[in-house]
């Protein structure tokens, strides 16, 4: 059965991926975010709907999740990635900086899940009627976190208390909203090759004369895997989790980062010894 999702950020990255593989799939796709060319692009790519919205402005996300349902009759999945990063430590970032993350990165989220959890219980109602007891392709929310929420790093201060706090919101919804149907879920990615993390190794590498191939190499070297995710392996994770291949998995935090969260630094440099680059 085909669905109806929502996808914020959906003009550029992880988003637009998932715009492409569900569309690809045959569901039918929303995209949102504040750039309509971006929008407009990833729309004659892969024939999802845009529409411009601020996730950040409650009117805007309300009126976003009504429009989608009164033009498709329900709303089966949400995926939540839109998101900003803005660096620095406590120090070094100002109120405006901290206040913008938690707003873009958090607070949308919550917006999104108000406004869209009592239509994805509706949906998840209508296909468990359907489908039985293992119904697992509506009612569904993945939320696009990082791995800044589980580990710290330097400058991550605001983006990684945003993100932290993201997953527990998630949690917090599979909780109190799985016994109607709802399963919500986070993928936490590392690096992946995005248009934001593209900016984050221009800014690294260039001091250094580094191209943007060579900074990405340098920032994944202690990858297990060595490279950075594509946008699209990231998206499949998502995918999986909205679809009925899931059924049972609800509040957890899926890590996509090539194995990244499970190094133990103290023995990085063994590590290098016996499986050099």
């Amino acid at each position: 059965m085909e669905r109806v999702l929502i996808v914020t950020g959906g003009g550029s990255g992880i988003g637009a991926a998932v715009a492409r593989l569900a569309s690809a799939r045959g569901d039918h796709v929303v995209i949102c975010g504040r750039r309509k060319e971006a929008l407009e692009r990833v729309t004659a790519e892969t024939g999802a709907e845009a529409r411009v919205v601020d996730v950040t402005v409650p009117e805007a996300v309300a009126g976003l999740v009504d429009g989608v349902v009164a033009s498709y009759g329900r709303l089966d999945g949400v995926v939540a990635n839109a998101g900003v990063i803005r660096g620095g430590g406590v120090l070094d970032v100002s109120l405006e900086d901290w206040e913008d993350s938690l707003r873009t990165n958090l607070t949308s989220v919550f917006l999104l899940a108000k406004a869209a959890l009592p239509h994805l219980i509706a949906a998840g109602a209508d296909a468990g009627a359907r489908e039985g007891a293992r119904a697992g392709g509506a009612g569904a929310l993945v939320a696009v976190s990082s791995i800044a929420a589980l580990r710290a790093a330097s400058g991550t201060t605001a983006y990684g208390t945003a993100k932290a706090g993201l997953n527990m919101l998630v949690q917090t919804i599979a909780a109190d909203y799985g016994p109607r149907g709802i399963r919500a879920n986070v993928v936490c990615p590392g690096w992946v090759r995005t248009e934001m993390a593209d900016g984050e190794m221009r800014e690294f590498g260039e001091p250094l004369g580094l191209t943007e191939d060579e900074a990405y190499e340098e920032m994944t070297r202690l990858v297990p895997q060595r490279r950075p995710a594509a946008p699209e392996e990231a998206a499949a994770a998502i995918l999986w989790l909205l679809g009925p291949e899931a059924s049972y998995v609800n509040g957890a935090v899926l890590n996509v980062d090539g194995g990244t969260t499970l190094l133990d630094p103290g023995t990085i440099p063994y590590d290098f010894k016996i499986n050099p680059r």
